[in-house]
């Protein structure tokens, strides 16, 4: 199975919707071959940007291109964009509901040996509480390449989460709509609702589940803002529970705005796999998702409870 990191997916976006868009343009901050911005440097010299290491005045070029009519996607690691900058991100961009986009990459435990200072795991928080903002976390390479396409298209501030471990491409070759969740696997006993490189893994728990006799349903949700709120409600009321699995903190993330989604609409057991208010640590990817529970067996026993609760 053809594999990719999230980050590389949107290098070759960018470059895309360079070719399609003139407007379109990127700036990073000393990060050109990391994020993968590096194509587009080169193919557009014209239409890059090299803020340098810093990246508060990286996004207020990005706000002033904006303001000029360009489309500037901005790319740093998710350590400094958006935790490095959020003052410029709030106030900048979102007051001003600026046609800005923001990548950041290394998001998340699997940015591996780097350890915790580099392991991003509070920005869905930051950027979801934001007005004006959507924010996207593509679950595969694939994945990524589309949605920075569709980001380009679309005006406003928008918020790309992105991976450095490469991953299973498992999105399909389906059209890419932002706010749209997909269903990748049917069931009818409990939803599994996943973003970022945890669709892989909530695809081996479905299997896993199977062997059972357990029907998991398991739904990509790469936009977390906007929710695609009707099919949420949907699944939890066919289903009777759900499970929300994400590579981010506990609070303030997806299993967050399912569980705040879910209060209001359609009240349902839920258990979230997340990162329980903890920072990471340095370590192989694949061992830091078993370390924090976020592994697809993390992921089995998760449902296993949410059934136990079921009623």
């Amino acid at each position: 199975m053809l594999e990719e990191s999230t980050r590389e997916g949107f290098g070759r976006g960018l470059a895309e919707a360079g070719e399609a868009d003139a407007r379109v343009v990127a700036l990073t901050g000393d990060l050109n071959d990391s994020t993968k911005v590096e194509a587009f440097a080169k193919k557009f010299p014209g239409r890059f940007v090299q803020a340098g290491i810093a990246e508060q005045n990286m996004v207020a070029m990005a706000a002033g291109l904006a303001i000029a009519g360009k489309v500037p996607f901005a790319a740093s690691f998710g350590a400094f964009l958006p935790a490095r900058c959020f003052d410029q991100i709030r106030v900048s961009v979102a007051l001003s509901n600026l046609n800005v986009k923001l990548a950041a990459t290394h998001c998340g435990v699997t940015t591996g040996e780097d350890g915790a200072n580099a392991q991003m795991l509070e920005d869905i928080a930051l950027m979801r509480s934001l007005p004006n903002f959507t924010v996207i976390a593509p679950c595969d390479g694939e994945e990524a390449r589309k949605a920075t396409v569709a980001a380009a298209s679309i005006a406003g501030p928008m918020y790309l989460r992105l991976g450095r471990e490469r991953v299973p491409h498992v999105s399909g070759n389906g059209a890419f709509t932002i706010g749209k969740a997909v269903t990748l696997h049917e069931g009818s006993d409990v939803a599994i609702i996943a973003n970022g490189v945890e669709v892989a893994q909530a695809l081996e728990a479905a299997k896993a589940l199977a062997a059972k006799g357990v029907s998991a349903r398991v739904i990509n949700l790469h936009t977390i803002k906007p929710l695609d709120e009707n099919t949420l409600v949907k699944a939890a009321a066919q289903c009777g529970c759900v499970v929300t699995a994400e590579e981010h903190q506990l609070q303030g993330g997806v299993g967050s705005a399912v569980a705040e989604l879910l209060a209001e609409r359609r009240p349902t057991p839920i258990e979230m796999v997340a990162v329980r208010s903890k920072f990471g640590e340095s370590g192989k990817p694949a061992e830091l998702l078993k370390k924090f529970g976020l592994d697809a067996k993390g992921i089995e026993r998760a449902a296993l409870r949410a059934l136990a609760r079921r009623k």
